[in-house]
């Protein structure tokens, strides 16, 4: 019978997002700038950089504690004897590796993540071709990659999809249990037809359109499958690691009500809810201290990206083309 991923939690993930690369990615840079010579591959001084840093693990990237912490769901919780823990299948998060690196390097990922002890035993990689179009056989509930032209082809096919921002600050080590992560809500858990009347009529209108709507529950947002699947894995539980969710939108009174009622239509608890009516994101995301932090404007990324792991949702009308 084929193995199956049905029931986990399935985070497609890139290399630069789960490790950092930059200096490698730079000489990756480097090759394609100079261009091809005649039977040359501008990406061979790459891949000889990985091949000679094999047996050096790569430093931890913006995603790191994001999925080492989720993976922590995955481990038998210690007060099981082995012959219970046997039976009980503990499997409930899947971490897999979409990469454009080249199969060489993707030895080096490999045993970086051996190295930190992560169990990611599946990947793809491609050398240099977009790799999001393998995230529907993973039934993938989350991709994180650094580029933006494959989170915008994830989105478009329905898997939620952001796109992680390698400067960002890494995440706080003063939550070891808790896997904190925090949304922003209309274009991402919810969809952005709020956030087009106010794009389109200001302010007043918006206040007026979410009072008038208060009882009505937004549609979907990209993010809400994401959080649907958090919520389940939070339900299921283990002694080692829980699951903290954040709400943190430029809504205020009295367009607040109509988010709020629209998770409980859902049957969806938020650990937290910040209403910051405009204010900058980014101070009040330090002190949440997640583990990653999703917005689909890149104003409040980067306001966030310079005190936590940030990443850009690029969906609805705030990203729309030109």
């Amino acid at each position: 019978m084929a193995t199956s991923l049905d029931g986990q939690l399935v985070v497609a993930i890139s290399s630069r997002a789960l490790f950092d690369f930059e200096e490698e990615n730079r000489v990756f840079e480097a090759g394609l700038a100079q261009g091809a010579q005649p039977g040359a591959k501008p990406d061979a001084a790459y891949m000889q950089l990985q091949l000679d840093r094999l047996d050096v693990p790569a430093r931890p990237g913006v995603a790191f504690s994001l999925v080492k912490k989720l993976l922590a769901f995955n481990q038998v919780p210690e007060s099981l004897d082995e012959t219970v823990a046997a039976s009980k299948p503990a499997q409930r998060v899947e971490v897999v590796i979409l990469s454009r690196n080249d199969p060489v390097s993707g030895m080096r990922v490999f045993r970086s993540a051996q190295h930190y002890g992560l169990k990611i035993e599946r990947g793809t990689f491609n050398r240099g071709e977009a790799p999001w179009r393998y995230l529907k056989p993973l039934n993938a509930n989350l991709f994180l990659s650094t580029h933006l032209s494959d989170v915008r082809a994830a989105l478009q096919a329905g898997v939620p999809a952001a796109q992680v921002y390698p400067q960002s600050a890494h995440a706080s080590q003063e939550h070891p249990h808790e896997v904190r992560i925090a949304f922003d809500g209309d274009a991402v858990l919810f969809s952005d037809e709020a956030e087009r009347v106010f794009q389109a009529q200001g302010l007043s209108a918006f206040q007026q359109h979410e009072r008038d709507k208060a009882a009505q529950p937004l549609l979907a947002g990209p993010f809400k499958p994401l959080l649907e699947a958090l919520h389940r894995l939070q339900q299921v539980g283990t002694s080692r690691m829980r699951i903290r969710t954040a709400l943190v939108t430029a809504r205020s009174a009295p367009a607040h009500e109509r988010a709020i009622r629209t998770l409980m239509n859902w049957n969806i608890e938020v650990d937290e809810a910040m209403f910051l009516g405009g204010l900058a994101k980014g101070e009040f995301l330090r002190e949440f201290e997640p583990d990653f932090f999703f917005d689909d404007q890149t104003g409040h990324v980067h306001s966030a990206a310079a005190n936590v792991p940030s990443g850009h949702v690029a969906s609805g009308v705030s990203n729309s083309p030109d």
